[in-house]
């Protein structure tokens, strides 16, 4: 079986978070990814890793990149290779010699994917930051959360994975469907910090038209409202609630017990919290489950809240084999579906550096020159 990616050569050089994650995402929907580790991070045991992103590589070699034959051996790489990821700080890869001048003069159909958190350019560009920060200045981070407290912290889902990883593949993608149609080889440019804002495309229309105010629970999305949020069950679990359209409001209130006409108007939003009370005190006389046995199968928008060890056994997303067990580890299935295209489940990821050899010897390095990189610490 080969996914819709099948044929595309991908260098990875090793990163972590969004860098990982695009390549996996490649790697899942069919790309031969070859990762580049670090020579220092080779445990001297053998065994796979567990990490899920790392899945799905055809090869891992190891090699030191600031040495000029571990250079010559990235790009040479580069020289047959349809894309490379790398997720540096802007102009480390020039600084080594790889940067997108060097590898685009070896090969002009490359494309070259450059994954940041601020860009490779502005104000904050050479300085560091994580996914909180990228979503801080973004504007996406303080709508998230209750009113009387600080934003909440949504892991890294948005800016490292969603903003980052995820848009990094689809430029990637994009820039490989302009190269069929006669485009040249270019550099994709993805920044969390652009992503997360990105990802507020909608927030900034409502605001537009009047229908968002810049307060924390005070809004249709953002927990405001008591039919979209999340209430406490009497088992100390959690149901969420999202029946925004009248008709579904309606199947919420039957399901709960509650005539409309003693909460007033679904959008008077001077009886929220009166509403949210009322539904907070409903929800929790009862369990989870027993809330599933009176929702589930309806259009009331309910659904329990899985803790991440329960989503895999869900009746739902089991049904759909939206997880798979890959070495002893369930994770994520590959994900989208494709009508024509088979996804196979993807292998475990491969050791750091357990490919060196193969690697070289397909670039065709001889034996003789594999050891001495080998014995300098060039490769590992």
């Amino acid at each position: 079986m080969k996914g819709p990616l099948a044929g595309v050569e991908v260098v990875e050089v090793a990163s972590i978070g969004p860098g990982p994650f695009c390549a996996m995402v490649l790697a899942d929907l069919g790309a031969t990814v070859i990762r580049i580790e670090r020579t220092t991070t080779v445990p001297s045991g053998s065994g796979s890793p567990l990490d899920p992103l790392l899945r799905g590589r055809d090869a891992s070699i190891a090699m030191d990149l600031k040495d000029a034959e571990g250079l010559q051996v990235l790009l040479d790489l580069v020289e047959s290779a349809d894309v490379l990821i790398e997720g540096f700080r802007p102009g480390v890869m020039e600084r080594l010699g790889a940067g997108p001048d060097e590898c685009l003069a070896r090969n002009p159909r490359l494309v070259y994917g450059r994954m940041t958190g601020w860009g490779q350019e502005g104000e904050r560009a050479s300085t560091a930051g994580h996914d909180i920060d990228y979503l801080a200045i973004s504007g996406a981070l303080y709508p998230l959360g209750h009113a009387d407290r600080p934003p909440v912290i949504p892991l890294n889902l948005v800016a490292d994975f969603g903003g980052g990883g995820m848009l990094l593949a689809l430029g990637i993608c994009s820039a490989l469907v302009g190269r069929s149609s006669g485009d040249p080889g270019q550099v994709v440019d993805a920044a969390m910090v652009d992503g997360a804002a990105l990802l507020t495309a909608m927030l900034h229309g409502m605001r537009a038209a009047g229908m968002w105010v810049d307060d924390r629970e005070a809004n249709l999305l953002d927990g405001g409202a008591p039919f979209y949020r999340s209430y406490q069950t009497a088992d100390d679990k959690f149901v969420a609630v999202g029946a925004i359209e009248p008709q579904f409001y309606a199947v919420l209130l039957e399901g709960l017990e509650i005539k409309a006409d003693e909460l007033g108007g679904q959008y008077d939003r001077t009886r929220w919290p009166e509403v949210t009370q009322r539904f907070t005190a409903v929800f929790g006389g009862r369990t989870r489950d027993e809330w599933e046995g009176i929702f589930g199968g309806t259009d009331a928008c309910v659904a329990p809240i899985n803790e991440p060890g329960e989503a895999a056994a869900d009746p739902h997303m089991s049904g759909r084999g939206a997880f798979v067990e890959i070495d002893g580890v369930v994770q994520p299935a590959p994900a989208p579906r494709f009508s024509v295209s088979s996804v196979p489940t993807p292998l475990p990821a491969r050791p750091p550096g357990a490919d060196s050899d193969r690697v070289l010897t397909d670039l065709g390095y001889s034996a003789e020159r594999i050891a001495e990189l080998r014995r300098r610490g060039v490769v590992a």
